[in-house]
């Protein structure tokens, strides 16, 4: 896989400590090697959710038969009292 800054990339597994699961899309920032790709994933609002350095396995090219969803990152945000 040939990364280049601006690519859309996908999350191939959870990242617990950063708030990431697997399908996060994401945006490469910078690609300091072959196992070292700097990559942005942000909420919805656009507000920045982690900046994380991850290897070429840790991340898929998005494709056209990819569909984006919306889910609350914290688990306790998805609690609905009353």
């Amino acid at each position: 896989m040939n990364l280049h800054p601006l690519d859309v990339v996908v999350l191939t597994h959870d990242l617990p400590t950063h708030g990431l699961r697997t399908g996060d899309l994401g945006a490469v920032v910078e690609v300091y090697g072959p196992d070292a790709i700097g990559v942005e994933f942000v909420a919805a609002s656009g507000r920045t959710k982690g900046l994380v350095t991850l290897q070429s396995a840790d991340l898929r090219e998005a494709g056209d038969d990819d569909l984006l969803t919306v889910r609350p990152s914290n688990a306790s945000t998805n609690r609905h009292d009353g």
